[in-house]
């Protein structure tokens, strides 16, 4: 069964979400703070994580960079709930890693619709059993992982889905509402700017193997180069 935590400190919110997800058939591991939502997701290892970012005892997006910079959780899908609708808070919610942001009060069959297509892009980065070398740069599907000169490269699972969605579709123009559907999966209140300050990011963390992603002024971006493919060990 899939299992989801919980991190959000107002009671009332969290039992009627872990609720939700228990009727959509989800095991449900709810914590009540930050500090405590860290430990359960090392000790129940959850599947995906939804998470507060006004919580009292440690920001949301305090709790989402100590999990981006964990090797052991790295790839665990992030849901950031926020009573804000500021972009600037969205922007920083993806700069720091969530894989999605969803806006309070929000409609629970919309929320489990997120769930659900975060889900299925995970089975889809890990269904692939090949590992792909471009140059310097080595792309492991099914472990999440990506290195460059055979130095490891710390992605979230949202920055490798980006970087693997335009490794397969190398040489071809991707369009910022492409990758907006395809890796956000075109989740309301995404802007063109956050593909723009993700990809921003993910050139910073590939260095050398960064200007395999190219701009394409007024379009989009573009991987280029090919590849050779080896069985994954």
């Amino acid at each position: 069964m899939v299992r989801i935590l919980v991190v959000e400190d107002d009671v009332e919110e969290a039992s009627s979400l872990s609720s939700h997800l228990t009727e959509a058939g989800y095991e449900v591991v709810a914590c009540g703070s930050g500090v405590e939502g860290l430990r359960a997701a090392h000790d129940k290892r959850p599947d995906l994580m939804i998470l507060g970012l006004g919580l009292r005892d440690v920001a949301g997006t305090e709790v989402c960079r100590s999990v981006r910079s964990d090797a052991a959780l790295r790839s665990l899908p992030i849901i950031m709930t926020s009573d804000s609708d500021d972009e600037i808070d969205r922007v920083v919610g993806f700069e720091v890693g969530a894989d999605d942001f969803v806006i309070k009060p929000f409609s629970y069959r919309e929320l489990m619709l997120r769930v659900r297509a975060i889900l299925r892009r995970r089975k889809r980065i890990e269904s692939p059993t090949s590992v792909a070398k471009v140059g310097g740069l080595t792309l492991n599907a099914a472990a999440y992982r990506a290195s460059v000169d055979g130095e490891e490269v710390v992605l979230s699972a949202l920055e490798f889905k980006l970087l693997a969605t335009l490794h397969q579709r190398r040489e071809r123009v991707q369009t910022r509402d492409s990758l907006l559907e395809e890796v956000w999966g075109g989740g309301e209140g995404v802007s063109v700017r956050t593909v723009d300050a993700c990809i921003k990011r993910l050139r910073q963390k590939l260095g050398t193997a960064g200007p395999l992603i190219q701009t394409v002024r007024g379009v989009g971006y573009r991987f280029v180069g090919g590849d050779e493919l080896s069985a994954a060990s």
